[in-house]
């Protein structure tokens, strides 16, 4: 079931028992934080937290209720994407890039409905008042202080935009982009836009800040959940991120005309921020602000953004997001792209057989990843393959395993490759681009990356000692340790469990 709107996506939530409501009053200045923070540690990711009662800086009540941790547990992630296990979503791209064309008439036939999908989801435009056109504002009548944008951290520059759909248009080919930036909220009208270098809409903004031109840009907040997650997804800057959502949702993303400037905006948007930056104006103070490395991102310069109207629903509920120490509900929307991309990372790498960003490793910093070893020296193969695919170039340290280990069991994943390598013939170093965030870099966006080789080594490889057996006990014992452990009082049988896994790998 796609789902259409956040008011349905809470929905679903609250059926799956997933919803915890929170009536006590709770200021949007760092309370809601502390309370969201505590709860995304919790095991599984906690629930996601309606706060009916917001306190905003003036010590008003705001209007709007305020949802967080939306996405923050597999079963959620799973939802907002409509699936029962988000593997699905990357079968269903493995089965339409598997395009072999299969003998006679009608088994070419057979292909049409594939071939169709891919441009079967395409954003549509809706005609008449949009839900996210409800309310319209303009000029003066906007106030930003109005709305229960939420301070994160002490030291924070200000308040922050955190789980926002930035839409801009390639001023060249007329692309759009939908990008998931933080917006931090500089005064009634104007904003702060944290556009970092390697972004698509940082390239939109300099291409037209060279001509002079004036940028328009819209920000949207709450919308289909496959929207919002597509907004945070790797997307070539080639792929519009709504007709993806399309293709998530198995059902077009409803479109509407922006009021103030020619772009287009989810119509079931529960906010819309529409505005404009001005290239002959200077940069702005933006930052600092408690990022998701765990530490405070400096202090920079940065775009500033002139609001010309918010629009919203008649009883619109603001959706927003925390980063920090992780585990943080970051880590799950990463987790979806890490299972969606896996059939694209394999076209060309198709040596790969599975992949993992763990959450102490904030997406860049660690990837364990598994292939399938036919050749000596393809680990370093592998390695230099990755950091030249997009944002996976901002990987700060790879590990390759061999295809049976399970990369996801990051206990299981240290414990071979600990036990597999020789750090002086194993480890390589490398120099790159990396991540902005990266306070420990030598220069800014740019440092050395490690890769590790934990494979089993061959003669080639300058290994020509014994490789050791795995320890595993033999299946026949297994099935009959199974048979009787409900009567041994001993628990759950976690051992056993893990060698079922074992066996099924």
């Amino acid at each position: 079931m796609s789902l259409d709107n956040i008011s349905q996506f809470l929905s679903a939530i609250d059926r799956a028992g997933e919803m915890a409501r929170v009536r006590e009053p709770v200021k949007a200045r760092l309370e809601v934080c502390e309370i969201a923070d505590r709860v995304m540690k919790q095991p599984g990711g906690g629930k996601s937290l309606y706060f009916e009662h917001v306190i905003l800086d003036n010590g008003e009540r705001s209007q709007y209720p305020v949802v967080i941790n939306l996405f923050g547990s597999m079963r959620r992630m799973s939802l907002a994407l409509g699936v029962d296990d988000l593997d699905e979503i990357g079968t269903r791209i493995t089965e339409m890039l598997d395009l072999k064309v299969p003998e006679g008439i009608m088994g070419k036939l057979s292909m049409l409905p594939r071939l169709l999908e891919l441009g079967k989801f395409p954003p549509r435009v809706r005609s008449g008042k949009p839900a996210c056109q409800e309310v319209v504002l303009k000029g003066d009548e906007v106030d930003l202080s109005k709305l229960p944008i939420i301070t994160c951290w002490p030291e924070d520059g200000g308040p922050y935009i955190t789980l926002p759909m930035v839409i801009s248009k390639d001023p060249k080919r007329g692309i759009r982009n939908v990008g998931m930036y933080r917006v931090q909220v500089l005064g009634p009208r104007t904003l702060a836009m944290h556009w970092q270098r390697h972004k698509v809409g940082a390239a939109h903004w300099r291409e037209m800040a060279e001509k002079g031109e004036r940028m328009p840009v819209v920000i949207a907040i709450g919308a289909d959940p496959a929207s919002v997650y597509s907004a945070s997804a790797p997307l070539p800057p080639t792929i519009d991120e709504f007709l993806f959502a399309g293709f998530l949702r198995k059902r077009p993303v409803s479109l509407a005309k922006a009021v103030t400037c020619d772009l287009e905006v989810p119509a079931e948007a529960e906010f819309v921020i529409e505005g404009y930056i001005d290239p002959s104006e200077p940069l702005v103070v933006e930052g600092p602000f408690g990022d998701h490395t765990g530490f405070y991102s400096e202090a920079d310069l940065y775009p500033q953004v002139h609001v010309t109207a918010l629009t919203m629903r008649r009883s619109p509920v603001y959706a927003t997001t925390i980063v920090g120490r992780p585990p943080m509900e970051d880590y799950y929307l990463g987790h979806a792209t890490e299972r969606i991309f896996l059939p694209l990372l394999k076209l060309t790498v198709p040596e790969i057989v599975d992949y993992h960003m763990p959450a102490e490793g904030i997406f860049h910093n660690l990837v364990f990843v598994s292939i399938d070893k036919q050749y000596p020296g393809q680990a370093y193969k592998v390695m230099n393959a990755m950091w030249g695919q997009g944002l996976m170039s901002l990987a700060k340290v790879i590990v390759v395993l061999d295809k049976e280990v399970d990369v996801r069991n990051v206990q299981e994943a240290w414990w071979v490759a600990l036990n597999h390598i020789d750090p002086e013939r194993d480890v390589r170093f490398s120099m790159g681009p990396i991540d902005v965030l990266d306070h420990s870099s030598r220069a800014f966006t740019y440092g050395s990356k490690m890769g590790i080789d934990a494979t089993r080594k061959w003669p080639e490889e300058g290994f020509t000692r014994n490789w050791p057996k795995l320890i595993e006990m033999d299946p026949e014992t297994k099935k009959r340790v199974d048979e009787m452990w409900s009567k041994l009082g001993l628990g759950a049988g976690e051992r056993s469990e893990k060698g079922k896994a074992s066996d099924a790998r």
